[in-house]
């Protein structure tokens, strides 16, 4: 299998707070991959390392002589250093993030929403990628004229996920998608990603804190703890380890 993203003894400082210790992962083409841990665990950071916005925090904060923001370790996407690389060229690259209660523009209806985030592409694109989108989430068929500011959080949700689908990832980076949903709306969403990563083949990494419902889908995963890889195996190697089975579903 071929190796799409990897990320090599990664440290990220904000000021001389350790935000990522080491740490390092590799994502094949096709594969659903899960970073899970806690909150402040630097499952964010890590996303935001990789879709580029870490460089873009990092510049904005030197400009206005705020926090210190220090990189160290190295991102390799298809073979190409891109840990300097910024968020837009990322974008073009294929490497989408959709992050944790992502913005939506509230006063566009869902559809409008969807055309903007298309922005990069071909018109008949945008058409067939929407199409797309509505199947993946009948739901949003039915309220594309409804402004997304008057949408619930795991309609916003859908619509953000939604809007990452139509910018064409190669790489979805999905930050924390659960957070905040109903058990219903969760296994909603873990079913449309499921189903994006079997019709597209469209590789995936999710970030989490809620182990229970992303265990079962992921080709591969790693535990993050105070931002150092704490453990990694398949799926089912983490859902079977009594320490994982202990922290995460209480059993």
């Amino acid at each position: 299998m071929e190796k799409l993203l990897s990320v090599n003894n990664l440290m990220v400082f904000f000021e001389n707070a350790l935000a990522l210790n080491d740490f390092s992962m590799a994502i094949s083409e096709g594969q659903i991959v899960g970073v899970i841990g806690p909150n402040s665990a630097g499952k964010t950071t890590l996303m935001n390392t990789l879709s580029g916005l870490i460089v873009d925090m990092r510049t904005k904060e030197k400009r206005r002589g705020g926090e210190r923001i220090t990189i160290y370790g190295s991102v390799t996407y298809k073979g190409t250093i891109i840990t300097e690389v910024p968020p837009a060229e990322r974008v073009k690259m294929g490497i989408i993030l959709c992050r944790e209660r992502h913005p939506v523009f509230p006063d566009s209806s869902v559809h409008e929403n969807l055309k903007i985030a298309g922005y990069l592409r071909k018109k008949s694109q945008i058409k067939s990628a929407i199409a797309h989108v509505f199947d993946i989430f009948p739901a949003l068929a039915h309220l594309r004229v409804r402004k997304a500011g008057f949408l619930s959080g795991g309609e916003q949700q859908m619509l953000s996920i939604g809007m990452a689908l139509v910018a064409d990832p190669r790489l979805l980076l999905l930050d924390e998608p659960l957070l905040g949903l109903s058990p219903m709306m969760q296994q909603l969403l873990v079913d449309a990603i499921k189903t994006l990563n079997i019709t597209s083949n469209m590789t995936v990494l999710i970030s989490e804190q809620f182990a229970r419902p992303v265990l079962p889908m992921i080709t591969f995963g790693y535990i993050v703890e105070n931002g150092m890889l704490a453990l990694s195996g398949t799926g089912q190697e983490l859902m079977d380890n009594p320490e994982i089975k202990s922290a995460y579903f209480g059993v």
